[in-house]
């Protein structure tokens, strides 16, 4: 079934897996191309912040069939990296 969301122009995995996911509750469907979700589930599991889609499927490969679901769990058990602070210097706005 990916495979063939994948046929229809501009869907690429992370539509199609986010389509099944909602609409057919597709447990194994995990969303590759995500920003955030290897990371959140590679420091859930390995305490490292760079992770990569590749990581996270290894990561996640004694879930197999569950995978989707196991992200979930992970990611509601709240073990989330630490947001960093904002680099960006401060400016006054007054004299504008």
């Amino acid at each position: 079934m990916m495979n063939r969301l994948q046929l229809i122009p501009g869907v690429g995995p992370w539509t199609a897996a986010g389509t099944l996911q909602r609409t057919l509750g597709a447990a194994d469907a995990l969303t590759l191309g995500d920003q955030h979700l290897p990371v959140q589930v590679g420091y859930a599991l390995t305490g490292d912040r760079g992770g990569t889609d590749e990581q996270m499927l290894l990561l996640l490969e004694p879930y197999a069939g569950q995978r989707h679901r196991a992200a979930r769990l992970i990611l509601l058990g709240g073990l989330l990296p630490k947001r960093r602070a904002h680099r960006a210097p401060h400016s006054r706005i007054a004299p504008m």
